[in-house]
């Protein structure tokens, strides 16, 4: 007896009304950014819940791109009147996320395509390639603030204007913080990673905004070496973060998944009733969306009927475990005696 169901699911998300103490959370509900605004409208106007997550994406990716851009544009201009290596360390890190922002809303406006017989299942992976691009993008940012921090080194220079710098700084680390604030729970919402870790690393660069402020304080009491040793540490806590955006962009293009989910998914399944084994579990990320396929033993007895009540059941309990689960084929197979 084998019988193969599979079907396509649209499903609610769950909505973060945390009313966070965070100054720049307060901010940003003020500014109904994305992730901080209470409209439910959107799940009354459709069904589609990847393209609404989509929608969601793409306006989120368009906020944070501009913000980070005002806040870089800010600090080039600090930059040119005060010389400091590590608030240019800082401001090229900022340039390079705000461009990293490009690929990715690319990758999102592309993947409101249709699937078709070429693509069958659809242009979600393309945000995946733009990860590549991303990872590309802070290697290079750096190599170049090393290479820069180096230099100034061998040849320290006492900063000038460092209230503009002090300044720059904490710009650098609210305009990093509010993306990421942004980022984290709207990616948390849909269900991507990939803006989640978008967000985590707006934050550690709003962290090394604030570090400009110890190459400032070198200044004041006579170490102006502190400002190239801030560049160099900010620098390799940027190659930390690329080997780290690096692994992931690897599992997602080999399709790998945590493994905990998979075992997270059969536990569950396995407590249903009917289910006697699952002798299969293929789970693959395409974008922020996954796909699985799953085949379970159920007892030879089993009707055609208690079969299909079976293949929802599993549907539906995956679903509780992964609420970014868009499809899952599930194949009802006769258990050996």
């Amino acid at each position: 007896m084998t019988h193969s169901h599979g079907q396509h699911h649209h499903h609610d998300h769950s909505h973060d009304h945390h009313h966070s103490s965070n100054p720049l959370a307060k901010v940003a509900q003020a500014l109904h950014l994305p992730g901080f605004t209470h409209d439910h409208s959107h799940a009354d106007l459709a069904g589609d819940a990847a393209f609404l997550d989509n929608q969601l994406a793409i306006r989120t990716v368009w906020i944070a791109l501009i913000a980070l851009g005002l806040t870089t544009a800010l600090q080039v201009v600090i930059y040119a009147a005060s010389g400091s290596v590590a608030l240019l360390a800082d401001t090229v890190h900022n340039l390079g996320d705000a461009l990293n922002s490009a690929p990715l809303l690319f990758a999102f406006y592309i993947a409101r395509r249709a699937a078709n017989k070429r693509y069958t299942y659809g242009y979600g992976r393309l945000e995946d390639i733009a990860g590549v691009f991303i990872v590309i993008s802070i290697g290079f940012s750096a190599a170049y603030i090393l290479y820069e921090s180096i230099q100034r080194l061998f040849n320290p220079r006492e900063l000038e204007n460092l209230e503009w710098i002090a300044l720059a700084s904490l710009a650098g680390f609210a305009g990093n913080e509010l993306v990421a604030l942004m980022q984290i729970r709207v990616g948390r919402r849909i269900g991507s990673d990939a803006m989640v870790a978008d967000g985590q690393h707006a934050r550690i660069d709003g962290l090394t905004s604030l570090a400009v402020l110890i190459a400032v304080f070198g200044t004041l009491i006579g170490l102006p070496i502190l400002d190239p040793i801030v560049g160099i540490v900010i620098a390799f806590a940027i190659v930390g973060i690329t080997w780290n955006a690096i692994k992931a962009i690897w599992y997602r293009m080999m399709d790998a998944v945590d493994p905990h989910i998979v075992e997270h998914v059969e536990a569950h399944v396995l407590d249903l009733e009917g289910v006697v084994a699952i002798e299969t579990l293929r789970l693959r990320w395409v974008g922020h969306r996954m796909y699985g396929v799953m085949k379970v033993a159920v007892p030879a007895d089993t009707t055609l009927e208690a079969s299909a009540e079976i293949v929802r059941a599993v549907q539906h309990e995956a679903r509780r475990v992964i609420p970014q689960l868009e499809e899952l084929t599930v194949q009802v197979n006769a258990a050996r005696e």
